[in-house]
């Protein structure tokens, strides 16, 4: 074993002449392990929350998307379909029509995203496992259905059971002539409601699903499209494959369209998440930083405490970089052991917490979609917090060696 690092580990445990500097040392210990159990606690709620927010953002919006760069509608058959579904890891191909429609349920109206979708959305999509009323029920036979949001559905009082009372769907009509009377500029159309859904509030507040045939006679379109949205097999885990599907799908498209990801259909969310979890490991750095500066009074009262065993150790040939290396040794042992402590203890706290959820989680005194907080343990935090433990400890460990060895031994040469 390296002398340096054996005496280190003595020291470490060993009681020392003063109490007191048993008690700092402990405290250096137990300073870094909460910060290190803090930041690993936080960093894995953060990953909770955020892969909670990608599987509900997940199942509403498409694996790919391709629409116009410039323009609104344009026709499927200016892109080719069979090639795109020749494309190995391509399971579905979805015509998208979404325009501005008015909802209007007995006395209440809406305003809402009326999203028509062709039938293979309902066999693809991830939506029919955020139904929290009814069905994903688009068509039977010839009749149309509405899938309503949910925040949708409470602005219109909208009921499932209601047979009687349809909902009335408004469009502005695409003819080219001043209607008399106000009523003829809208196509209005009836449907009922076979179910509701609740993803996020931005969607359930704002999106009403219906087959793209009614959607395409209320906004008098004939065969026209706002969108295509491409399906990937979900047993494609690799983002470089699916990152491969996506440039195919981009080259047959053509340079008209663009292909957007998950992730860039919703980049500003993506982008926010990731900006608050680098400003909470800066903050919690900053706490575990300060944390530190314990080692640095340990190690100032240890040297001192250790004086006769220095003048020893010096005496028998143990030259300055030796005794040096002896307390920086010292130092990063104190500092490992915090890390580690705390990293374990994090690891535990979140694992309870995955397993029993103790924590629960209160939107406004309701209910969310999960009952307890969300906690994911990635290892890559770990690395990055054990790095950072690194990185705040050599320099203040560095810097009681440098200042009060040198001092020392000046005057011991005197």
């Amino acid at each position: 074993m390296n002398l340096s690092l054996y005496i280190a580990k003595r020291y470490l445990v060993s009681k020392k002449s003063h109490n007191i500097i048993n008690l700092i040392s402990i405290i250096s210990v137990v300073g870094v392990a909460v910060g290190t159990m803090a930041l690993i606690i936080v960093l894995s709620v953060f990953n909770g929350f955020e892969s909670l927010v990608k599987s509900l953002f997940n199942s509403f919006d498409p694996d790919l998307k391709i629409t116009l760069v410039e323009g609104k509608t344009f026709s499927p058959a200016a892109i080719p379909e069979k090639e795109i579904r020749d494309i190995p890891g391509v399971v579905s191909y979805t015509r998208v029509l979404e325009e501005t429609a008015l909802l209007k349920y007995q006395n209440r109206q809406a305003l809402v995203s009326l999203k028509g979708v062709s039938r293979e959305f309902t066999a693809h999509s991830g939506l029919d496992s955020m139904m929290v009323h009814g069905e994903l029920l688009l068509e039977h036979g010839d009749r149309n259905y509405i899938v309503l949001g949910y925040g949708v559905a409470q602005v219109l009082g909208a009921n499932l059971n209601d047979y009687l009372n349809p909902i009335n769907v408004y469009a502005p009509a695409r003819k080219g002539y001043v209607a008399s009377l106000p009523e003829q500029a809208f196509t209005n159309r009836i449907i009922f409601p076979s179910g509701i859904f609740s993803v996020q509030q931005d969607f359930d507040t704002r999106y009403a699903i219906v087959p793209l045939r009614f959607a395409e006679n209320l906004f008098g379109y004939e065969s026209e499209i706002t969108a295509l949205e491409i399906g990937i097999d979900r047993r494609i885990k690799s983002e470089r494959e699916k990152s491969k599907i996506k440039e195919q799908v981009k080259a047959i498209a053509g340079e008209g369209f663009q292909v957007k990801d998950r992730y860039e259909q919703q980049e500003l969310l993506y982008k926010i998440m990731k900006s608050e979890k680098l400003a909470i490991f800066l903050i919690m750095g900053f706490i575990l930083f300060i944390a530190t500066f314990n080692i640095i009074g340990t190690l100032s009262m240890l040297i001192l405490d250790k004086k006769k065993d220095i003048a020893v150790l010096y005496s028998m040939g143990a030259g300055e970089n030796l005794i040096k290396r002896i307390f920086i040794a010292e130092g990063m042992l104190i500092s490992f052991s915090g890390a580690i402590a705390g990293m374990l203890l994090g690891a535990l706290i979140c694992w309870i917490q995955i397993r029993f959820g103790i924590v629960p989680l209160q939107a406004g005194g309701g209910s969310f979609v999960v009952e307890a907080y969300p906690v994911e343990l990635q290892f890559i935090d770990f690395f990055y917090v054990f790095i950072l433990v690194l990185g705040i400890g050599l320099p203040a460990v560095l810097y009681p060696v440098r200042k009060i060895s040198r001092k020392y031994f000046e005057q011991r040469l005197n």
